[in-house]
């Protein structure tokens, strides 16, 4: 009952709620890049992708750019339509670029799952889940 109530907040997306995101995400923006938070924001979703509250399971909020990638322009001379170096699509998603700095960020910690967060002008904010597999408390 709790949790559908909970999942109303994100689906409804209502006056309130918009409002309460987009304070939150003013002050996200002055935090770094990479941030261990005590629990996840969309505490449904990250039940559903394996998240427990137990020692050993870690949550970290990342920041990521939006917007393409730039390649890099060619030295030899060419005309600008074969350049290629504007519309460029990268090969892998923002949300796995968000989870390699995580793993950077952590290396001894394996990610278990991700999800979008929140989206501004500037930034898309994800949650990574993230597993110790040689903590005591997830040995079984």
């Amino acid at each position: 009952m709790a949790y559908s109530h909970m999942e109303g907040w994100w689906r409804d997306d209502t006056p309130d709620f918009r409002d309460w995101l987009r304070r939150s995400a003013i002050g996200w923006r002055r935090e770094p890049v990479v941030k261990r938070i005590p629990r996840p924001t969309k505490l449904v979703t990250a039940r559903r992708l394996g998240y427990k509250a137990k020692p050993g399971i870690v949550m970290v909020r990342v920041r990521v750019r939006r917007g393409g990638a730039r390649k890099p322009r060619p030295t030899s001379g060419r005309r600008q339509k074969a350049m290629g170096s504007s519309k460029f699509t990268r090969a892998i998603s923002l949300q796995a670029v968000a989870e390699r700095r995580v793993v950077r960020r952590y290396p001894n910690l394996t990610v278990r799952d991700s999800y979008h967060l929140y989206s501004d002008g500037m930034s898309h904010w994800y949650e990574v889940i993230l597993m110790d597999h040689h903590h005591p408390g997830l040995q079984e």
